[in-house]
């Protein structure tokens, strides 16, 4: 079956229509046709509106995304309760242990990102993969850093990041590959990204999967859930009537 490539951490400024319209067509013609796209709460509906379609008329399938940035585990879950409803892709970005943990377990949480550039902030070890395990939540590897990065900090990354998909690996937890870039140069093709997957030990399969099967499959999920239709997983209403 032929892979659908996702992107789902394509930054865009939604207020630069010609930027974002160059931004889309390079994606789509690289062979791109999912990207998520982080937005502020307070995005203008009309904004997100002439995203999307500038992404179907380039044959790309829009999804919005939240990246939140909570201090406490409490601010997490009012967090979540306020806006999971409302974005299609939850990313949590991970930058002390407790939040850590409790995004790990809940299962609002689609995404886990920690800290590029603070080593001493990469909480993601065995006790963190066993939640996330039995949670929904993929680690999220942004590849803009390796392409950016130079000398000791580009080797401490990918050292980083062998380890921790070791162990995503050992605990099947999902590893998902996103470019975050903002900017036209740094785009690169999906198997291009899936290529650098190979740096921090990913093997075939699961660098393509990363940029394909396991991004898409978070969209999927979370469209169903978001559907009028859905009761419960693995419950829908068909039909409603009094002949049903």
């Amino acid at each position: 079956m032929k892979r659908v490539f996702a992107d789902l951490h394509l930054r865009l400024n939604l207020k630069d229509a010609a930027g974002t319209l160059r931004m889309i067509n390079k994606a789509a013609a690289l062979g791109y046709r999912l990207v998520a796209v982080p937005l502020a709460s307070e995005t203008r509906a009309d904004e997100v509106a002439k995203a999307q379609a500038v992404c179907s008329e380039a044959g790309i399938d829009f999804a919005s995304r939240i990246d939140l940035r909570p201090r406490t585990q409490n601010e997490l879950m009012s967090q979540l309760r306020r806006l999971r409803r409302r974005f299609e892709v939850v990313c949590v970005s991970c930058e002390n242990k407790a939040v850590a943990r409790q995004a790990a377990k809940d299962r609002r949480v689609d995404l886990l990102s920690f800290p590029l550039l603070d080593f001493r902030k990469r909480f993601f070890d065995r006790a963190e993969a066993e939640l996330a395990r039995n949670g929904l939540a993929a680690l999220e590897i942004d590849v803009k850093p390796l392409l950016v990065l130079e000398g000791p900090a580009r080797v401490r990354l990918l050292s980083c990041l062998r380890r921790e998909a070791a162990v995503a690996r050992d605990f099947g937890v999902p590893v998902v590959v996103s470019s975050g870039v903002s900017g036209e140069l740094l785009l690169r093709k999906p198997r291009e990204m899936a290529a650098l997957g190979f740096l921090f030990g990913l093997d075939e399969v699961s660098a393509l999967d990363a940029v394909s099967r396991s991004a898409v499959a978070i969209v999927k999920r979370n469209r169903e859930k978001l559907s009028s239709s859905f009761v419960a997983p693995g419950i829908r209403v068909v039909r409603e009537g009094k002949d049903c």
